[in-house]
């Protein structure tokens, strides 16, 4: 049972504390209401990783109102899709916090140290037009827990290039294969490692691209095992199932296996 609440319930049973207060209490533990939102302040709890904050279509106030209430809890920040703007307000609030403009990808505070990151997880982008998705996906799982390497411009238009850096790919526990266009590569990559490849389509193409639709069908009927796939240009989504399948929370899983 999670301390602050037992806490509570022993506060009630000295009566030391009111059952209407006790509830007020628990409330506020699980619960962050800001008007405009209503914060999940136990999700760390369920699932070993707090909520993350998604910037587009926030203010500034809402977005920093977010972060703060978040801090109050000692809740680590990772927030996605933050502008410049956004970035520099919480820099002036919070001294450590890291902004990566590409990305647009903001954190504040840390759930893990660089030490205390595990495995491997290879970013592996098609080209540079694909490195904002890519890095997306990257800053993520390292958010999360895990060592990250990118690997940058190796597109099936030059293949030779891939080649000469399977050494590379083929270290990694799980593999995110970043690209537009047609999306071959994750296809590719997948015939030729033996770790699960998450497919990650970017909008990036000509107008028969559509947006990215034809990098995502061709990653869903790829004939390649081993792929899943994710939707256009969601990097922290790729991000978030690498870090799962290369570094479990071992403090949930160690909980679930005791129970």
């Amino acid at each position: 049972m999670n301390t602050a609440i037992l806490e509570i319930i022993e506060q009630v049973r000295d009566e030391r504390l009111t059952p209407d207060e006790a509830e007020r209490r628990i409330n506020a533990l699980y619960h962050g209401d800001l008007g405009f939102a209503d914060l999940d302040l136990q999700r760390e709890a369920r699932t070993a990783y707090p909520e993350v904050v998604y910037c587009a279509g926030k203010t500034r106030e809402q977005a920093l109102a977010i972060m703060t209430r978040m801090r109050e809890h000692s809740l680590p920040v990772f927030a996605t899709k933050a502008s410049k703007a956004i970035a520099d307000e919480a820099a002036a609030a919070f001294a450590d916090t890291s902004y990566h403009e590409l990305s647009q990808t903001l954190s504040i505070g840390s759930l893990y140290t660089e030490a205390e990151r595990e495995g491997l997880v290879v970013v592996a982008a098609a080209g540079t037009s694909d490195l904002n998705v890519a890095w997306e996906a990257a800053r993520t799982a390292q958010f999360f827990g895990s060592n990250v390497r990118m690997i940058n411009d190796i597109g099936v238009a030059g293949i030779h290039r891939l080649f000469n850096r399977l050494d590379e790919i083929r270290a990694a526990r799980v593999i995110i294969a970043c690209a537009g266009m047609e999306g071959a590569l994750a296809g590719v990559i997948a015939g030729l490692v033996s770790v699960p490849v998450i497919a990650l389509p970017t909008s990036v193409g000509y107008g028969a691209s559509f947006g990215g639709l034809s990098a995502l069908l061709g990653m869903l009927t790829s004939c390649a095992p081993g792929i899943s796939v994710v939707n256009i240009n969601n990097g922290f989504g790729a991000g978030y199932q690498a870090n799962l399948i290369n570094h479990p929370a071992p403090a949930l899983c160690a909980g679930m296996r005791q129970n």
